[in-house]
């Protein structure tokens, strides 16, 4: 029995050491993700034009790297703080860990070259290499097309430079060690014509519409993908939930023509449109959908969107948009 015990034991230790080493190794060693050492993006007028366009209203960087003001409808960006960083996705909105978005102005860029944000924005793998989680949709970036991504890093250089110091991220166990098993080296697509069926497809993956129209738990897909019922908590209680974006008839946008859908979107942005004050205490409705942000895209790029998303396959999916506090 003594030998049994001993021969149990040594077999313990020796799982114990191969699971610390690979432990360290997942951490210390991955992502091995170079950055390309002779880019140098040049900040042509057209390149900055299209990368304004897509950091604000396609992929939506500056809505996550600014300060929102959730005092009114949908949380416009707050004046002044354009690529400052500082939101905070944390346990409360459902994902693994408290994840701070950092300031994309020259303030703190001026460090990085062109390669090293290449590889953020496709890799999601920061100028010291370590890995960034998946709240910023590099897995989805990382298909862009590389004169899109080339705009992008052209116009942030252009943005007014902000001294802003966010917190460090911190993911929860066990995604501290996954997380560096998530970055892949880019794999750009080439940018479809307009018109062309594929425009629709890149520009709902630019945008990672999916992300967010998919029920997740802790990072995690738990649901039928752009079927909606991902989760978003507010301090005082109060729930939304993304909407089904699948053709059902019933839950979904099956109901929804070409005019209604770009309709939605264009709606704030007219020059009609005041943001609407939301009284928390009263139980009013919120968002964190940037419709202010979106609504910036082109009726074109809008019905291209609409195309690809009738397309999918209907899902049945009722969706409880808004849960008031209790």
């Amino acid at each position: 029995m003594k030998k049994l015990l001993k021969v149990i034991g040594v077999l313990l230790l020796v799982i114990l050491l191969v699971l610390a080493g690979g432990i360290t190794y997942i951490t210390q060693a991955l992502p091995k993700i170079p950055a390309p050492k002779d880019l140098k993006v040049e900040l042509t007028p057209e390149r900055v034009t299209r990368g304004q366009y897509l950091a604000n209203h396609v992929t939506v960087c500056i809505d996550c790297h600014s300060s929102r003001d959730w005092s009114k409808f949908s949380g416009p960006i707050e004046p002044g703080s354009l690529g400052k960083g500082g939101e905070v996705f944390d346990q409360m909105m459902n994902f693994p860990g408290r994840f701070v978005s950092k300031n994309l102005t020259p303030f703190h860029l001026k460090d990085w070259s062109d390669g090293d944000l290449y590889r953020a924005i496709t890799s999601g793998v920061s100028k010291d290499g370590h890995p960034f989680f998946p709240v910023m949709p590099y897995p989805y970036y990382n298909k862009l097309a590389t004169e899109d991504v080339y705009s992008i890093i052209a116009y942030l250089r252009t943005l007014s430079p902000i001294e802003s110091h966010p917190e460090d991220s911190k993911a929860d166990f066990p995604m501290n060690i996954i997380l560096h098993t998530i970055p892949d080296t880019a794999h750009p697509m080439d940018l479809p014509m307009a018109g062309d069926p594929a425009y629709g497809a890149y520009l709902v993956n630019a945008s990672a519409c999916r992300e967010c129209h998919t029920k997740m738990d802790h990072g995690k897909a738990i649901g039928e993908p752009f079927a909606g019922g991902f989760e978003f908590k507010f301090p005082n209680g109060s729930v939304v939930r993304s909407a089904n974006l699948t053709p059902d008839t019933l839950t979904g946008l099956g109901a929804w023509d070409k005019a209604t859908f770009i309709r939605k979107f264009t709606e704030y942005t007219d020059s009609t449109y005041k943001p609407i004050t939301v009284d928390w205490k009263a139980g009013d409705f919120q968002t964190v959908m940037p419709w202010t942000m979106y609504g910036g895209m082109t009726e074109q790029d809008l019905g291209a969107i609409y195309d690809y998303l009738r397309s999918l396959k209907p899902v049945a999916n009722k969706v409880q948009h808004w849960s008031p506090a209790e």
